[in-house]
């Protein structure tokens, strides 16, 4: 069975760690047959090239909903992946918010002009399945400010990789992420310190203790969450669920095969582009 690899590109999300780039923002890299960039935030593109990769070879560009932290580079993106639009290929995935209007977030969020480029354009809402290539996703419910956000599950050649990019704690909420071999959860806050429509690291122990995955992974961490240091919340965590729990980090990689691996790659200072 092939490995898969994933490649944070950021890990960080919210209004003030976007705007400042207290930590990075340009989303996640999966690889497994595919390779697939899901939720390309501000700075995907360099943040790309600074760890080594190539935007030209993805095949599949994926945004879980429309805030700026989660899809502003996906056109730039889309145009990498068509080959500077001279070669019709590749799948854009997106909830109905960013590639339609839903009322109170205008829209498209990406053009419809750029959403006739790739080969296969897929609209996901909950509970929704669709086929890419050797890679199967299903779209997850959410409770989010932006009322078409989703989660997502992708059945790879190693297991279930899972992912929360954005909701508020709900009773239902880990039901489908049971059986994960690794599950990401965006965790805007620590310990307790709720706000509407995201998670805390009390909300995350509650959802890993249910869901049991292999390894879990908090990322996506507000300016409060940095400053308590994320290391020391996924401790908490761990201690508190009894499953494998670690904070993201920019440039981490976690490989999947026999067994789970985590490195992390250093970014380049000085970007190299032929």
């Amino acid at each position: 069975m092939e490995p898969v690899e994933i490649i944070l590109l950021g890990s960080g999300g919210g209004r003030w760690v976007t705007i400042k780039q207290a930590r990075y923002t340009g989303g996640i890299r999966l690889h497994n047959g595919i390779r697939l960039h899901i939720d390309p935030g501000p700075g995907a593109l360099v943040r790309t090239y600074q760890f080594g990769l190539d935007p030209m070879k993805i095949d599949g560009v994926i945004t879980s909903h429309c805030h700026p932290d989660h899809y502003t580079d996906a056109e730039v993106l889309i145009e990498a992946m068509t080959h500077g639009m001279t070669k019709k290929r590749g799948f854009l995935v997106a909830n109905k918010t960013v590639l339609e209007s839903v009322e109170g977030f205008g829209g498209p969020a990406i053009s419809k002009y750029h959403q006739n480029l790739p080969k296969t354009k897929i609209l996901m809402e909950s509970g929704q399945k669709a086929k890419l290539e050797n890679l199967e996703i299903e779209a997850t419910p959410a409770k989010h400010s932006e009322p078409k956000t989703i989660g997502l599950k992708f059945y790879t050649s190693q297991g279930i990789v899972s992912s929360i990019f954005d909701s508020e704690y709900f009773n239902s909420l880990s039901e489908p992420y049971v059986g994960s071999k690794v599950l990401f959860l965006a965790v805007m806050r620590p310990f307790a310190d709720r706000i509407p429509f995201h998670l805390c690291t009390e909300d995350a122990a509650k959802i890993i203790k249910e869901a049991k995955p292999e390894l879990a992974v908090l990322t996506h961490f507000g300016m409060k969450m940095i400053l308590q240091n994320p290391a020391k919340q996924a401790q908490w965590v761990e201690k508190e669920t009894g499953s494998k729990t670690i904070a993201a980090e920019d440039g981490m990689v976690i490989k999947i095969d026999k067994e789970i691996t985590i490195s992390k790659v250093t970014p380049q200072k000085k970007l190299n582009f032929f």
